[in-house]
């Protein structure tokens, strides 16, 4: 059995609910809103791949 890693599992709940609110807040017609999930949802695919490439140069993946 695999190992889980909760840093990815981590970042891949926090991208899914940034994207749930992109989609309530076009339901609330907030432009501030989406636009902020939207830039948190770039921060967190960010954190996600970089921390993915780093832990592949360590030999950890």
């Amino acid at each position: 059995m695999k190992e889980i890693k909760w840093i990815f599992l981590v970042y891949s709940i926090l991208a899914a609910t940034s994207i749930m609110s992109i989609g309530v807040f076009i339901g609330e017609q907030s432009l501030i809103g989406i636009i902020v999930s939207i830039i948190v949802l770039f921060i967190i695919m960010g954190l996600g791949f970089s921390t993915k490439k780093k832990r592949r140069e360590r030999g950890e993946l």
